[in-house]
């Protein structure tokens, strides 16, 4: 996401970082690349005018740190306002109240029935118990595909009667929901292809019914300035409290993010990262402002290895580096399945300070990977036998052919794994070395 963001606005810094000093000059033809990048990304031209007039403003009239250069005090002034732009603090769903509502809107296609899913997954997870209420009746299958749903994550479900209009269906449900002890309401709203009278008065007459504490949004990315139109018309029609942001992952721009924010002037509560279950993100506005201006997200970085790593396999791989023990293929690949679990390579990419450097290429490899590459690992290794998998040094070039054929792919491709592994194994050689040097309890007593 927000790649050819991120890139132009990198290339436009790479000379204001040497500076050491700045003239009136220097910062307008910065600021000039500044907002071709914003408009090219799909930014509001409004949006993009005011952010530039508000970052000229702040430059000119700051006084330079004696620890920084004026480049990177400019810099600094530009991550600040694309945090602010963004939103500023982090926000998320009020559920004080018990059962807390949520009132899920959007058009067609926007991914808001599959939004559902991932919430009430996502709420479930945190020990909540959740009930989804089917409000789309005109959609064909739309009761169905919530149905499914709702049994994935393990949420309850209520259904329309027939004839039964859709106030009257949120009045039922919520009753029910209160009666039965549920946290959270999560009400799935029908859509349409644009935004009309009769999808406007359902939607204010489920309002008025329900009364929900949450009214949100969920937009598609991907439709660039219109989701600026979009986001618009509902909230002067129903009242929105936050904005959910879906498929970002398929968005190279990512203008619709910097924009809905400053015209709404709702915060975005989570984004869409992905199509699995787990690929709905919590939004942070300053982390976000790092990621698009190159210098990585290390916190989001760890949050996700937390939410990931399995501490039993950590803990098996911290005695074999203790012990006499080497890594083995099965290592390798429990390594590779535990990368697997934290989504593509290009997402973690986004997250390391620096890699903005990598260009070309090389990251366009990284960002378009979506896993495959850990396929083929996968595939090559589960082509081995199990003594195979224990002893490496036995894959002579016979073993070798037979592993590529019953994998499906080429002996360079047995080699490339192999040496791979191999440097994979001196790294964990060095990692015992140090800790013998380290002394007793660690680097910490």
């Amino acid at each position: 996401m927000f790649d050819r963001l991120s890139n132009r606005l990198q290339s436009a810094f790479r000379n204001l970082r040497g500076y050491g000093q700045i003239s009136e000059k220097n910062i307008q033809d910065a600021l000039r690349e500044v907002r071709m990048a914003l408009l090219e990304a799909d930014v509001h031209y409004a949006t993009a005018k005011d952010f530039i007039e508000r970052v000229k403003a702040q430059s000119l009239g700051a006084e330079v740190l004696g620890s920084v250069t004026p480049g990177q005090q400019i810099i600094k002034i530009v991550h600040d306002e694309l945090g602010a732009l963004l939103g500023g603090e982090q926000k998320d769903f009020n559920l004080a109240a018990i059962p807390a509502e949520v009132m899920l809107l959007g058009l067609h296609g926007s991914g808001k029935t599959t939004t559902c899913g991932k919430l009430a997954r996502m709420w479930k997870q945190k020990g909540k118990k959740v009930l989804l209420v089917a409000c789309d009746i005109r959609r064909p299958a739309a009761v169905d595909q919530l149905e499914v749903l709702a049994q994935q994550s393990g949420a309850g479900l209520v259904k329309p009667l027939p004839g039964e209009s859709v106030p009257d269906l949120g009045r039922r449900a919520f009753k029910f929901a209160r009666e039965n002890y549920y946290d959270i309401v999560l009400y799935d709203t029908g859509g349409r292809f644009q935004i009309d009278g009769e999808l406007v008065e359902e939607l204010k007459a489920l309002r008025a019914a329900t009364e929900p504490q949450n009214v949100v949004l969920v937009l598609d990315a991907a439709i660039g300035q219109e989701s600026v139109n979009v986001a618009q018309a509902f909230h002067a029609a129903v009242g929105l409290t936050g904005l959910i942001l879906t498929k970002l992952d398929g968005d190279a721009r990512g203008g619709a993010a910097l924009s809905v924010v400053s015209v709404t002037k709702c915060p975005i509560l989570r984004i869409g990262t992905g199509e699995r279950a787990e690929d709905l993100e919590l939004f942070h506005p300053d982390r976000m402002a790092s990621r698009i201006l190159g210098m990585g997200d290390v916190v989001s970085l760890v949050e996700k290895v937390q939410e990931t790593l399995d501490a039993g396999e950590a803990e098996k791989m911290q005695e074999k580096l203790r012990t006499k023990q080497g890594l083995d293929l099965n290592d390798f690949l429990s390594q590779m399945r535990q990368l697997k679990k934290m989504g593509s390579l290009g997402k973690i990419l986004e997250m390391i300070p620096g890699a903005g450097a990598i260009t070309g290429d090389l990251r366009a490899r990284i960002a378009n990977d979506s896993g495959g590459q850990m396929k083929k690992t996968e595939a090559l290794i589960l082509s081995m036998t199990p003594r195979e998998r224990r002893h490496p040094d036995l894959l002579d070039a016979s073993r070798r052919k037979r592993i590529a054929r019953g994998s499906g792919w080429s002996v360079s491709d047995v080699n490339e794994l192999l040496r791979s592994f191999r440097q994979a194994q001196q790294m964990a050689k060095k990692m015992k070395q140090l800790q013998k040097r380290l002394p007793r309890g660690g680097l910490f007593r």
